[in-house]
């Protein structure tokens, strides 16, 4: 959702594939126009035009709409992108389907927060249409002392190379706290360090979905998107507009 400059949102969530064919199951299923939300710099959206769905994109960072602009320019791809918070939009157009990809839901700021991008979705959404939101689906059974993976993840562009190595998670009174440690190197070996937050909503499926019926949605089956050596595993919630 924001926050992110575009070097370091592709450097942490670019890499992440394990997902792509259930978007691309759920845009086959729907047959019409997609609204992707918290799209970042087009992870998703990209990956969705490339295989002729007409999608649109939203996230609260501009810097990051201008990313993916430039992306689907340079690879010919039609994605309309705009700058707006999920929590409070007005596109103008309706869509079939409505997804929330790697833990957006959890970026919202709580309950409040969710109840208004659910709103906002609704109002979105064609009749029988369906909002698919992924959820971070292991924090249950982690503990403050864990140990997160070792390995950082790495991406070289224009000569400088940038890591980020998840470094701990400690929980909060409703949320988990992920702390990453950043680390820039120029192509002259200078190098920059910074330590960066990340604190995710502590929400399951059962109270995302009890949440979406006080507003107009009826739950459907869920997904699951299978844990990698390198990312954590996601409960998919499929919510219909009715």
């Amino acid at each position: 959702m924001g926050g992110l400059s575009p070097v370091w949102h592709d450097v942490e969530c670019a890499a992440y594939a394990a997902d792509l064919d259930l978007w691309r199951t759920l845009a086959d299923e729907a047959g019409g126009p997609i609204l992707d939300l918290g799209c970042g710099t087009g992870r998703v959206a990209l990956d969705l035009a490339a295989h002729d769905f007409d999608v649109t994109g939203i996230d609260s960072d501009p810097a990051l709409i201008d990313a993916l602009r430039g992306r689907a320019r340079a690879r010919d791809l039609r994605v309309q992108a705009m700058a707006a918070d999920a929590r409070a939009f007005e596109l103008g157009k309706t869509f079939a389907l409505a997804i929330s990809p790697m833990q957006v839901v959890q970026l919202l700021g709580g309950p409040d927060g969710r109840a208004r991008m659910l709103a906002a979705v609704h109002r979105h959404l064609r009749p029988g249409g369906v909002l698919a939101a992924a959820l971070a689906n292991p924090f249950d059974d982690w503990s403050e002392t864990e140990s997160l993976p070792p390995l950082p993840d790495v991406r070289e562009e224009d000569g400088w190379v940038y890591s980020s190595t998840p470094v701990g998670v400690r929980r909060a009174a409703e949320s988990f706290v992920i702390e990453r440690h950043r680390q820039a190197v120029s192509p002259s070996g200078e190098m920059t360090e910074e330590r960066a937050t990340i604190e995710l909503d502590s929400v399951d499926a059962d109270a995302l979905e009890a949440e979406a019926e006080a507003l107009g949605f009826k739950p459907r089956p869920r997904h699951t998107v299978a844990p990698t050596p390198e990312y954590v595993g996601s409960d998919v919630v499929v919510l219909e507009a009715v």
